[in-house]
């Protein structure tokens, strides 16, 4: 029998466009982000969370336990709370000392493996952990919150909506380590497990378990039950800096299927010929969820409030483009993105997220798609010549900057060797440009190219002349197969803002209200929305974007 063919598709809109920091700095989670899959695969496996263990006190220090079966494997997450001194409480990464410790476990740990992990994860980085430990992770409370509910329980009535929707979350994740950091397991030991098979599934279930502990311990403090509607509005909260923006860098070829996915999935729905009344109904419904999203969405930093106002008068005049009358004609989805070109990559971004949303059966099977399991393949290039020709037909972006002007070689990238994550230093006015990472794509195919001037030999005769251009030549190798595996931006410029780096990999996480404190480090919100565990199964895909509802 044939393979059923795929579904009709616009062309891919253009990684010169699409590879862009603007534009990267200005996604929205949608449907494929990685917690939206987890969330299906959770209701679709109708998975149910006992609690072993709680061993907590009156003021919620101690330790609780969670298990469940996903996938046919068994999981459990340890929780561990205590009693942080207030003077001790960052969330910067010279911490040493939080509220609460976690670690997700592969099984159900014994007696012996809790106490183990019990004494180890208040020390994070400065423990040893095993294969059995999946992933590692911290957070502290949001203090003011985290009181005011607990109060209010105490005193028997509710939490003030207000302060539960400005908020959004009862504690904050400083780092979801896994990948075999500090001795957990590596990632081959679950990587073809179902339901944790993609990308950071398992640290995403970690997260979710992480945000049902948090509603736990704080009824427990408070005595008292939180109304369901308060509690799903309530998700956790992540401090990121800049050690997840290298990433991106780093990975290449699953950059490339991240960013793919999501094009075919736009491609995908601009093609659809005509909208029947349910889906144009719920494309006029999320037009209006996302501006009442929008108009909740405030930061402390002027400047990122400034463009969340911007784009809520953009939006404004793009919900003109959604509704009814406007989506009875032809291919109306691509008649929508055509007309939003015009505004800000902010809008746009926003309408791909929103026109993929209604249209589950036609994209979702494309998660399947967003790992990498096998590494990058390509074709060789045999000769100097045809690597020149490569270089100029898929990066030129990389030849126009001018990487010997101080603004085009300002910054530099280099691993901390105190805390061993990424750092970017300023090149002229601070040292260790010695140590500099190789992220300088950009700068290094740039000079591969005038390297390559005038010569016409065999590729691996050039290379053993010249490995110091081993780098550069595998990247353009990959960028003919690949065409979203690279940022298409000078990543040492002064202009370059990590922050674009950052939002573009946190929307694939699934992450919301984007909370700049600087260029280089962010809040954001995670599960804001998302099913509880004891409604998994009721209506489990309806959280795009969400709005706050008392």
């Amino acid at each position: 029998m044939l393979d059923k063919p795929p579904p009709p598709q616009k062309p891919l809109r253009d990684p010169d466009d699409v590879m862009r920091l603007a534009r990267m700095g200005s996604m929205f989670p949608t449907r494929l982000s990685f917690l939206r899959s987890l969330m299906r695969r959770l209701a679709e496996d109708k998975v149910k969370i006992s609690r072993p263990i709680w061993n907590m006190d009156a003021e919620g220090f101690g330790h609780a336990v969670y298990c469940l079966h996903l996938g046919g494997y068994d999981y459990s997450l340890v929780a561990v709370s205590t009693d942080l001194p207030p003077e001790m409480r960052t969330d910067r990464v010279i911490a040493t000392a939080w509220d609460t410790a976690y670690v997700l476990y592969d099984g159900i740990p014994d007696t012996s493996e809790i106490s183990r992990i019990v004494a180890a994860a208040p020390k994070q980085e400065a423990a040893r952990f095993t294969e059995r430990d999946l992933v590692l992770s911290r957070a502290n409370k949001s203090v003011r919150l985290f009181a005011h509910v607990t109060q209010s329980l105490r005193a028997g009535r509710q939490p003030n909506p207000d302060m539960i929707r400005d908020v959004g979350y009862l504690m904050r994740t400083t780092a979801v380590y896994g990948n075999g950091k500090f001795g957990i397991a590596d990632r081959d030991i679950i990587e073809t497990r179902p339901a944790l098979e993609g990308p950071f599934a398992a640290e995403m279930l970690t997260v979710w378990l992480i945000r049902h502990f948090t509603h736990e311990l704080a009824e427990h403090v408070g005595r008292g039950t939180l109304e369901t509607t308060l509690k799903r509005h309530l998700g956790i909260g992540n401090s990121t800096g800049l050690g997840m923006a290298p990433f991106l860098v780093n990975h290449p070829v699953l950059l490339n299927n991240w960013m793919l996915v999501r094009e075919t999935a736009l491609a995908r729905v601009r093609a659809i010929e005509a909208l029947d009344d349910a889906k144009v109904a719920c494309l006029s419904n999320l037009a209006e969820r996302a501006a009442r999203h929008l108009q909740e969405w405030n930061v402390p930093d002027p400047n990122h409030q400034a463009r969340i106002v911007t784009l809520r008068a953009g939006w404004e005049i793009a919900k003109g483009l959604l509704t009814p009358d406007a989506l009875r004609g032809h291919e109306p989805l691509d008649g929508v993105m055509n007309a939003v070109a015009r505004q800000s990559c902010d809008v746009q971004e926003l309408m791909v997220a929103l026109i993929i949303e209604p249209f589950g059966d036609l994209v979702d099977g494309l998660a399947e798609c967003m790992g990498d399991p096998f590494g990058g393949f390509y074709a060789p290039i045999g000769n100097t010549a045809a690597l020149r020709t490569e270089i100029e037909e898929h990066f030129a972006w990389a030849l126009t900057p001018d990487y010997n002007d101080p603004e085009g070689c300002g910054q530099f990238w280099y691993v901390s060797e105190a805390k061993q994550e990424p750092r970017l230093g300023l090149r002229f006015d601070e040292p260790g440009a010695d140590l500099e990472s190789p992220l300088d794509i950009g700068r290094r195919v740039k000079a591969l190219h005038t390297a390559l001037e005038e010569v016409n030999i065999a590729l691996s005769d050039f290379l053993a002349d010249h490995p110091d251009h081993g780098l550069a030549i595998s990247r353009v190798q990959l960028g003919a197969q690949y065409p979203y595996a690279e940022i298409r931006d000078n990543l040492i410029a002064t202009s370059c803002l990590p922050i674009d780096m950052l939002r573009c990999k946190l929307s694939f996480f699934g992450a919301s209200k984007f909370d700049p404190k600087s260029d280089r480090w962010t809040r954001i919100t995670l599960c804001q929305g998302a099913p509880l565990a004891d409604d998994l199964c009721t209506n489990p895909d309806d959280w795009w974007l969400p709005v706050f509802a008392a």
